[in-house]
């Protein structure tokens, strides 16, 4: 009978971060048509792409970003798991259909300063909603968590970079007085992200104790291409248990939770913020896996 109530109850909780999701992606499309697109304000990644052709062909932003996001989707689909690609799946088409539905709707304003301010904060709730429900709004963030576990480049420079070309680009085709507002947004928006999820590129600790290390870290290694460190330790009433340690960035975590669960549903997790990280962290080869 617990088993069927738990079952029911992460049923629910699953129900509930589709909901969220949906939610985010709602506002971050609010935000884009509304705020952004009347002042010529570019987000970044594939909407800021999106924008700047739609800017100069007219083909309508909801389809562009459909068919700009396709791509990334089915090439992440094999390295970041089935259940990430299908959330940020979800989102995105919900994202792409609310752009269509908001676009025919009176602006917001007409003012930069307000569209900068107002924009990027409703974009930041937005877009962190998707993410702390365990999807992502844009492909490019699933191109970085790619790069991130072949080559070990950080998620958040390797986003930043990608935008500060797409800004440039803005800068010749807009004026360069856009490509700053747009600056000044994406940062607002990274700042409001950090106050609804956990930060743009911070690292984050897991701890967990649990009776199923070696196969907790197993599937931690083939599924999310991370290592985990192995210690020993007793619970003063549970008795002896295994402790693991590992470093991942945000994006992450709902996989990670998701993977314990399915393991060691009793494990205990702690999740912290990691300052900083000096030495080497140890990452599996992309054609590497466990045998």
């Amino acid at each position: 009978m617990s088993g069927n109530v738990a079952n029911s109850k992460e049923h629910m909780k699953e129900i509930f971060s589709y909901v969220v999701l949906v939610a985010g992606a709602m506002i971050a499309a609010f935000s884009i048509e509304e705020f952004l697109v009347p002042c010529t304000i570019l987000d970044g990644g594939i909407v800021g792409i999106s924008i700047m052709i739609n800017n100069l062909s007219k083909i309508p932003l909801g389809i562009l970003t459909l068919v700009l996001n396709a791509p990334f989707l089915i090439v992440g689909m094999r390295k970041l798991g089935a259940k990430f690609i299908a959330k940020s799946a979800v989102s995105m088409v919900t994202f792409s259909i609310c752009l269509g539905i908001f676009a025919p709707l009176t602006n917001m304003t007409q003012d930069y300063l307000l569209a900068v301010c107002f924009g990027g904060v409703f974009l930041g709730v937005g877009v962190g909603l998707v993410i702390r429900s365990g999807g992502c709004l844009d492909g490019t963030e699933t191109v970085a968590i790619f790069l991130n576990r072949r080559f070990n480049l950080p998620v958040g420079q390797t986003v930043l970079f990608i935008n500060i070309m797409i800004y440039t680009t803005a800068g010749f085709l807009f004026g360069f007085d856009r490509a700053m507002y747009s600056l000044l947004t994406y940062f607002i928006t990274s700042k409001v992200i950090d106050f609804v999820e956990t930060g743009v590129e911070q690292a984050k600790a897991a701890m967990i104790i649990t009776n199923e290390g070696r196969k907790i870290a197993d599937e931690i290694y083939k599924k999310m291409g991370r290592t985990v460190t192995m210690l020993e330790g007793e619970g003063l009433i549970s008795g002896k248990k295994v402790v693991l340690y590992c470093v991942l960035n945000r994006l992450e975590i709902y996989e990670l939770k998701h993977l314990i669960k399915e393991v060691d549903a009793s494990a205990f997790i702690t999740i912290s913020d990691v300052s900083e990280i000096i030495g080497n962290h140890i990452k599996k080869k992309a054609d590497k896996e466990i045998s």
